[in-house]
């Protein structure tokens, strides 16, 4: 069955963060329901549509920065009930605003992820999960990488609390208590999780997951395993997913799936005769997918789904027909409802222009004047640097909440710049001394055109040249001010992180061996490689695989105090790794014994240094 949505825009507030939306539930079966948005000046904003105009429930005063948005209440009960999290507290507040609760989780960092389940209150900051029931602590557990997302099984189809970690390097980690009771591996860093069918599916152990490099899947999760049950490949290269919801939009009884992307995509996936994912409806918004829910919130009885995007705004594709077709000769007159919404858009907009006429006035008056003193004007910058594996390359994507005027380039290691499709700024090269101490290998301008809020770039890198990438990101405002990012360009920053490799591989070897600490080997390996916590994990060793998406050869790491070894079955890796350790070793003013072993050749092929630094596949 073909989706027809069609787009309005209702309500724009601050910049919003991940998961930072929901709708409260509705009245009665075919009412409209209300919207709790928070962003990140601290306000929540709860509203409703009525007669095609928001019209707000209730309104918080700014403070800190919010980083998620959830909604509880007591388990069979509707969950009407909005929590926040903003810094390490938690606040409550019922539907009409008032504020019940304010609970300090006494963490050192800030809230990244949070779930509510009845009593049951489960807070992630980077890498410790928190449980607590009637804000009481219960469960503690130490994450061996960044969570990401978390979400927890739903109480009523088990005997125990379990949740369930997103964790950055690639695995969903099932627990019980304060205990690991197992992982499950995905097939990429997941970003996301929430139930199927938003209970958990008919045995109430199926999670939909999200990834930061585009893929979907569903996984059943038991108390000793897990099922794989499908997963959606991102064969078009879009963004990464932020959010997932599951709601009926046409209203034939099954769930369809709501996907939100980071590069502006909404997409809506139905499920074929063998329980197989099917795309069904696919819209690009200008922005990045923050949140997704599905409801019923413009008019009566019209379902859509309801969208909050990077800079705020909060936008909805309906099922209700926005246009009426005639014939020849026909006409169409306009109804109350519609004129009175035209006339109050054309008096907003007069209204706008004035206003924007009487600041312009006095910005340039005050300008003239010599007692006059410029605010650097503040905006957010919304950034990602992530290596596609795909083609090898590392895709850097910049949003800004205003319009982007330029942005500026800068490299002091050897990178290419790739053509991408979605870039439709104007690019322009600067002439480089490398030859300098401290000189550029890369100065790029790009110009943007006209509302260009998000900007996609491509660059590959040299395994062997490693330095910093810099971006100087200038927006419309005035005066003029910019920001910068720096990004880390890694000696092997072409490897990414596996679950496993194959040993039957003929492997070259690296042994070091020194009065080194655990803890400064683990930095040495995080400063060499991507996707490598940067906390030292626990216990007295540890083992890293990784695969090198260029030339498809592999690495494996394993390391503890006073020794490290290192396999590659390329040459150019252990050569890399040998000078970059050797390095940070004289830094520290420490002696290295350094070893090699089987020093082996591809049967397929070998990899050889030329001069320039670059990786050369040679066939024997």
């Amino acid at each position: 069955m073909e989706i027809n949505l069609h787009r309005n825009d209702y309500l724009q507030v601050g910049v919003t963060s991940q998961k930072t939306m929901r709708l409260l539930p509705a009245l009665g079966r075919k009412a409209t329901q209300k919207v709790a948005v928070a962003d990140n000046d601290g306000v929540i904003t709860c509203f409703g549509m009525k007669k095609g105009e928001a019209i707000p429930v209730f309104k918080t005063l700014p403070g800190q920065k919010i980083s998620r948005l959830e909604l509880g209440g007591a388990l069979g009960t509707p969950q009407e009930k909005i929590f926040i999290a903003a810094g390490s507290e938690v606040r409550g507040f019922t539907k009409k605003g008032k504020q019940f609760l304010s609970f300090e989780a006494n963490l050192t960092e800030s809230i990244k992820a949070m779930y509510i389940s009845g009593a049951d209150l489960f807070v992630c900051a980077s890498y410790i999960y928190n449980h607590y029931c009637d804000c009481k602590d219960q469960d503690y557990y130490l994450s061996g990488d960044k969570i990401n997302d978390i979400i927890c099984l739903p109480v009523e189809n088990l005997d125990h609390i379990a949740p369930v970690l997103a964790c950055q390097d690639r695995v969903l980690r099932v627990l019980q208590g304060s205990e690991l009771v197992y992982e499950v591996e995905v097939p990429g860093p997941p970003s996301v999780l929430e139930l199927n069918n938003r209970d958990g599916g008919s045995q109430g152990g199926e999670v939909l997951y999200g990834t930061s490099d585009g893929k979907l899947g569903l996984i059943r999760i038991t108390d000793t395993s897990s099922v794989n049950k499908w997963e959606v490949v991102n064969e078009k290269k879009r963004g990464g997913i932020l959010c997932i919801d599951s709601f009926d939009i046409l209203g034939d009884g099954v769930k369809e799936i709501l996907v939100g992307r980071d590069d502006g995509t909404v997409e809506v996936y139905g499920l074929d005769s063998s329980n197989e994912p099917v795309l069904r409806f696919e819209h690009t918004l200008s922005e990045s997918v923050t949140s997704i829910q599905g409801g019923c919130v413009g008019k009566e009885s019209y379902e859509e789904i309801l969208a909050a995007t990077y800079t705020g705004w909060v936008t909805g594709l309906t099922s209700e027909p926005q246009q009426r077709e005639v014939g020849p000769g026909e006409e169409i007159k306009m109804s109350r409802e519609t004129q009175n919404k035209i006339a109050v858009l054309r008096a907003d907009l007069e209204q706008l222009q004035m206003k924007v006429l009487q600041e312009r006035e006095k910005y340039q008056q005050s300008s003239q004047s010599s007692k006059a003193v410029s605010t650097v004007p503040t905006f957010s910058v919304n950034d990602k640097f992530t290596l596609c594996q795909e083609d090898a390359s590392y895709s850097l994507t910049l949003e800004v909440q205003t319009a982007i005027d330029n942005l500026l380039l800068q490299s002091d290691v050897p990178i290419d710049l790739l053509d991408v499709d979605k870039n439709s700024a104007v690019v322009s090269f600067s002439e480089c001394d490398s030859s300098e101490p401290n000189g550029n290998f890369l100065l790029a301008t790009y110009r943007c055109q006209a509302n260009t809020t998000r900007l996609e770039l491509k660059v590959r890198s040299i395994e062997g040249q490693y330095g910093i990438l810099q971006a100087y990101i200038t927006p419309r405002l005035q005066p003029k001010t910019c920001q910068v990012r720096q990004y880390q360009i890694k000696p092997l920053s072409l490897h990414q992180r596996t679950h496993s490799i194959e040993h039957d591989r003929p492997m070259n070897t690296l042994t070091l061996t020194g009065q080194f600490s655990f803890a400064e080997i683990h930095s040495w390996v995080v400063f060499c490689l991507p996707d490598v916590p940067e906390k030292t994990p626990a216990g007295d060793s540890v083992t890293f695989y990784f695969q090198n998406t260029f030339l498809s050869t592999q690495l494996e790491c394993t390391y503890s105090k006073g020794q490290g070894n290192f396999k590659s079955d390329n040459i150019s890796t252990i050569s890399i790794l040998k000078d970059v350790l050797s390095k940070e070793a004289t830094k520290r003013k420490m002696n290295l014994n350094i070893s090699y072993g089987n020093i082996l050749w591809s049967p397929l092929f070998f990899s050889c240094l030329i001069p320039t630094g670059k990786v050369c596949p040679v066939k024997k």
